[in-house]
């Protein structure tokens, strides 16, 4: 029988199967980011922690990934509560025009697909108006998730979740006004946005029409950095932020979302611009396990909570792509 450091010593050689890239430490840092955001003040209302865009959603796609591939029998302990949050805000009663009721809803939705969460989504979807067919969500002119545009956003995340679900969640009268607005809504969004809607396509295709969908393919790889990134001006157009750090040249979180999407849209076909990105991703991993990627908004005191939300993303994100690869 093995001893327990031997076992510990056979584990830290699993980084070897996948490359230049280290995904125990991957999930060593996220599991210490959501510790943290579980015990953050702004983000733990009620002992309820917040789904994000940036630090819950991310990590909930990207830690079960992560625990398959590192052979963990169990869920950790952050998946559990952020999932028992999300349960917890289905029956919420909320005015049905407050931003973070319709993004609980959709998140719901994607993350715990049954009747309850379905119902609830489409309760909160917007009727009237040129929003008609989206939802309510965060606009607090922060790029890139909580922005007027981001109704887009959150109806491709919609799209996603209905997407992803048993067929005959597809089949709802109210997935027509869903993809009616993303018809409609598409023009001026920025690339982010409409990569969103890429990704969603690839579980529900009448999201996107053939078409739509080979120009916007050959608009994400037209570009692409020669080195095999993409720059996070590249996924705007975005507003300008004076107060923000700007950065040129490839950057984590551009790529890595970039990279996974394009890699849901011909998973396992042979792709070299992919194995590009890829293998950038491979060779930027902090030794500390993430990738870092900064705020498009703010400079923030190093360390601090805010300063990580960007690299939260960007890190799930590349361990989705990577794994994706194996």
């Amino acid at each position: 029988m093995l001893t327990r450091v031997a076992v510990g010593l056979l584990l830290s050689l699993f980084p070897a199967c996948c490359a230049d890239w280290n995904p125990r430490l991957a999930a060593q840092f996220l599991d210490q980011r959501q510790k943290e955001w579980f015990a953050w003040p702004r983000a733990n209302n009620g002992a309820t922690p917040c789904v994000s865009c940036h630090t819950g959603i991310t990590y909930l796609m990207a830690r079960p990934a992560l625990r398959q591939a590192l052979g963990e029998t169990e869920p950790t302990i952050y998946e559990t509560g952020l999932m028992e949050s999300l349960r917890s805000r289905v029956s919420k009663r909320e005015p049905p025009d407050a931003p973070g009721i319709g993004v609980e809803s959709v998140l719901a939705a994607l993350f715990l697909p049954n009747d309850a969460t379905f119902d609830r989504m489409w309760a909160l979807q917007i009727h009237e108006g040129e929003s008609r067919g989206s939802w309510n969500w965060f606009s607090l002119k922060d790029d890139p998730w909580e922005m007027p545009e981001s109704k887009f956003f959150g109806a491709s995340l919609a799209a996603l979740a209905v997407g992803s679900a048993p067929a005959a969640y597809r089949d709802r009268p109210e997935v027509k006004p869903l993809l009616a607005y993303l018809d409609r809504a598409q023009s001026g969004q920025p690339l982010h946005n409409r990569l969103t809607r890429l990704w969603a396509s690839t579980r529900l295709p009448a999201a996107l029409s053939a078409a739509e969908r080979r120009a916007l393919i050959a608009e994400v790889w037209s570009k692409q950095e020669p080195d095999g990134g993409w720059s996070i001006a590249s996924l705007g157009p975005f507003e300008f932020k004076e107060q923000a750090r700007h950065t040129t040249g490839s950057n984590a979180y551009a790529t890595a979302f970039t990279a996974y999407v394009m890699e849901q849209v011909s998973p396992g076909a042979p792709n070299p611009k992919l194995s590009l990105a890829l293998a950038w991703l491979r060779t930027h991993q902090d030794p500390a396990g993430y990738w870092h990627a900064d705020s498009m908004n703010h400079v923030y005191e190093a360390g601090s909570m805010q300063s990580q939300f960007m690299r939260d993303a960007a890190t799930a994100y590349a361990v989705l792509a990577l794994l994706g690869s194996n």
